[in-house]
Formats: C-alpha cells, structure tokens, sequence
C-alpha cells in the first residue's frame, strides 16, 4: 500500500521530498560475493546471487520502491516503453541509487540500444563498482556493439567476483569472449 505522500511522490518524484540514501549492503554484499567465490556448486552460487539481487533491489523509501517495481513489472510484460518512464522517474527521484540506471540499462539493452544501456551501466558502476550484473550486462552490451576486447575484459572482471555467472560460457574455451589463447 503506498501512503499519501509516496502517491504524491509517484507523481512528481522530488516535490515533496528528496529521496534517502538507499541502503549500505557493502559488507553483506562483499561477504555474499566471497561466499559466491567458495561456492561449489551452481546451484549454491544461484541462492547466494539471489541473495545479492534482493539487496540491490531494496530501494531507499516506499516511492523508489514503488517506481521500481512499476518499471520491472512493466518490463517483465515487454512494456518497455512504461518500464523506461518509471526507471526515468525513478533516476531523477533517486539519482544515486544504483539499480534505478542498471534496470534501466536492462530494459535498453533489451530494445537493443545498446549505447544507452552501456551509459547507463556506467552509471550504475559509478555507484556499485562491484555490481556483477552491471558488470555482466556491460560485457554483454559491448560485445553486442562488436567491441570484443573491451567486452572480454569487463566479462573476467565479473567472472572474477562471479565465476559461476550464465555469462560464463561466452569466456569458456571456444567461447566468443574466451580469453585470448584459450581456442580449441
């Protein structure tokens, strides 16, 4: 249920208030990332990167939240033009909150604007260095452009906090973003 005031503020984020600081996950993040890298099984890593989601996805008020589910429900029914008109509010509401640019980037990436997607996928960086999915999505969006040494370069980095990431298999031996002298 969103109180009067979040109503107001889903009408015209910032009137009525400027949103928090979104919550500080650093430590739970960092150690669910450590525990990732010790899993030993994909179906551990699964558990613990949901975990990681739940976190990112935790907005700094009831409005940002509001604004965020809005835009992944909209984009999860391929309403993208709706999706990118709550993640738009969403960003200008709460400009340092890092997943409002990274499911914007989602939905971009999804249209196939790739350039928006890594702008936004910048931006979520500049928030949360170590944002897996930021990071796979911006191996991805690269790779999409053609640009394979970059794309190859961001995917290891997120394999490295991540090595059990679907992305995986594009940097396995064979792989397009296989590490240079790893072909069959």
């Amino acid at each position: 249920m969103i109180s009067g005031i979040g109503v107001i503020l889903l009408a015209a984020p910032g009137w009525a208030q400027t949103c928090p600081a979104a919550p500080d996950h650093r430590a739970a993040l960092g150690a669910l990332t450590d525990q990732i890298q010790r899993s030993d099984t994909e179906m551990e890593a699964r558990g613990l990167s949901n975990r990681m989601w739940e976190l990112w996805t935790q907005a700094p008020d009831e409005a940002a939240q509001a604004l965020l589910d809005r835009g992944m429900r909209a984009r999860s029914t391929y309403d993208f033009l709706g999706a990118l008109e709550a993640f738009d509010r969403l960003v200008r509401y709460c400009p340092d909150y890092a997943e409002g640019y990274n499911q914007r980037a989602f939905v971009h990436y999804l249209s196939q604007n790739f350039d928006a997607a890594l702008t936004d996928l910048e931006l979520t960086l500049e928030r949360s260095p170590r944002h897996t999915g930021a990071l796979s999505g911006k191996a991805l969006s690269l790779y999409a452009l053609g640009r394979i040494e970059e794309a190859r370069d961001v995917l290891a980095q997120a394999l490295a906090l991540n090595p059990w990431l679907p992305e995986r298999s594009l940097a396995a031996p064979g792989g397009p973003l296989a590490p240079l002298g790893d072909d069959i």
